[in-house]
């Protein structure tokens, strides 16, 4: 029997003091039109191979919540299945949650997106518009563009002339961007939080330089009439003097403790793994390079700049524990001062992999098992189409779809293929990118009777490749049957003024949404 819980009864644990974790199971789509703050996105589509990631205590009080269609209780019972013995369901769901009178929020990333508006809010973070800097720009000013994205958001666009150094690595990189305290620092972002973020960094770390947040990001500077740039591949330097490295530890180190961040022997860290009582996750803030070239098995690699702007990604439950790690020191104290300003119990791994590489980080994860399918070959899925001895189901994303599919294929998704495949007899051949979404779906569709499921071999470029039918439907599935995709924030690059400013609205609106409780969750220092 799934424990169900009310609208009023979750939103006071949510603010009780104990460890919580609030997954929102709908798709993509569905939880970015609107959703509780503190809900946590794990789609139902991809909830198993999820799940021990975002919350790695099975004991820790899980509620999951869906759109009141009974797909939280189906999540409930994969999530009882893999040991999380402490399940409940949001009764009635989102609808519920706001029938209660407590806000939705559109969007994704939502505690660190309002978090980065409080902090310019507070801290008076200074910013430039686009068209004070493209002034700046032509009078010829001493100046730096630092781009806070990771690498490959920079490439796809950017301010003329920037210098791409994610937010997570300003502590270490600064002083060899800007080596003189005479140059301005501009830093920004796609739209606002990074630009804040990254700038308040700086100025937080006591640099004698100018700096500022570019007002809105690329979308500013496209939104003012100025041209962006494609394909830049300017980057910060990865070597940093001995020297220069002993400063840049020392000064991140103090703003850290004067934020109250703790430093952690890694003994203790270790130890925190075997309490039953709390939720202990281990990131590693390094670069993906870093990470891949000497992995510490056990932590999860996390850009220290992307785990500020959507800590949601990797940390589920709230009152957990934090333990941040790098190679030198300078980069995680800085995170997790951030991290304790966002309303969470963050540290540092003193010693970073040096000191990790002592100890077995290594945990047991609940891993669901998946039915392996039997592959069905293009040409003979085509014949069974033809003699309707099968019926095909695209798993793939929405838009992708529309795009291109195999004409007799059907477009559909895990919460719904039960549905999708109701009342078709012999074969469900499952066409998607990657085989686990399609063993997930298997599970719902054993469950509902089909014995005889395949998978596509090779997915849809192997049916092109064979020359099999194909055919594009822009408006099929429906915008409404989308659920897998946000419309709302996906033209704001490709030249949508109106989607561009929607989203800057957005943001900016975070903050009038809030309540009391949701207020109360951060701990933003004072200047």
């Amino acid at each position: 029997m799934t424990r169900m819980v009310g609208a009023r009864t979750l939103k006071g644990w949510l603010s009780d003091g104990a460890e919580i974790a609030l997954l929102d199971v709908r798709e993509h789509g569905q939880f970015g039109e609107g959703h509780p703050f503190f809900a946590v996105p794990l789609p139902y589509s991809r909830l198993e191979p999820g799940l021990a990631g975002l919350v790695p205590n099975p004991r820790v009080r899980l509620v999951l919540c869906d759109g009141g269609d009974g797909v939280a209780e189906r999540a409930a019972a994969r999530a009882k299945a893999m040991g999380y013995g402490n399940v409940h369901v949001l009764e009635g769901g989102v609808p519920a949650w706001s029938q209660a009178g407590f806000t939705l929020y559109a969007g994704v990333n939502v505690p660190s997106k309002t978090f980065g508006e409080l902090v310019e809010h507070e801290r008076g973070t200074p910013r430039v518009t686009a068209q004070e800097l493209e002034a700046m720009r032509r009078a010829g000013d001493k100046l730096v563009i630092v781009d806070g994205r990771p690498f490959a958001e920079y490439r796809r666009m950017s301010i003329p002339g920037g210098i791409c150094c994610p937010n997570g690595e300003l502590a270490l990189r600064i002083g060899d961007i800007a080596p003189d305290p005479a140059t301005k620092i501009v830093v920004n972002c796609a739209g606002r939080t990074r630009s804040i973020i990254g700038a308040q960094t700086l100025i937080d770390l006591g640099l004698p330089n100018p700096v500022y947040a570019l007002e809105n990001g690329t979308q500013g500077w496209f939104l003012a009439g100025l041209e962006l740039e494609h394909g830049a591949d300017r980057r910060y330097r990865d070597h940093v003097r001995p020297a220069d490295l002993e400063r840049r530890v020392a000064r991140a180190r103090e703003l850290a403790r004067s934020r109250g961040v703790a430093f952690v022997a890694a003994e203790t860290a270790h130890a925190w793994l075997a309490d039953p009582g709390r939720t202990t996750y281990l990131l590693d803030v390094r670069t993906a390079e870093e990470a891949a070239a000497r992995p510490v098995p056990g932590f999860v690699h996390a850009l220290g700049g992307q785990l500020i702007q959507a800590t949601d990604q990797w940390v589920g439950v709230r009152g957990a524990r934090l333990v941040l790690l790098d190679a030198e020191g300078a980069r995680a104290p800085v995170v997790a001062a951030w991290l304790l300003q966002l309303g969470h119990d963050a540290c540092v791994l003193e010693g970073g992999i040096e000191a990790a590489a002592r100890l077995d980080w290594g945990r047991p994860t609940a891993r669901p098992a998946l039915p392996s399918l039997p592959a069905i070959a293009p040409r003979a899925l085509a014949d069974a189409l033809a003699a309707r001895r099968a019926q095909a189901l695209d798993l793939r994303p929405s838009m992708a779809y529309r795009k291109s599919h195999a004409s007799q294929a059907r477009w559909s998704i895990r919460p719904r293929i039960a549905a999708a495949a109701a009342g078709a007899a012999g074969t469900v051949a499952l066409i998607a990118d990657e085989a686990e979404p399609a063993r997930l779906a298997a599970l719902d569709l054993a469950e509902a009777g089909f014995s005889d499921v395949r998978l596509l071999e090779g997915g849809h470029e192997a049916w092109c490749a064979a020359g099999l039918p194909v055919a594009a439907t822009p408006g099929v599935p429906a915008d409404a049957d989308c659920i897998d995709f946000l419309f709302f924030t996906a033209a704001r690059h490709d030249g949508d003024a109106a989607a561009a400013r929607a989203y800057l609205a957005w943001e900016m609106g975070l903050v009038g949404q809030l309540d009391a409780q949701e207020r109360a969750a951060f701990r933003i220092a004072g200047r």
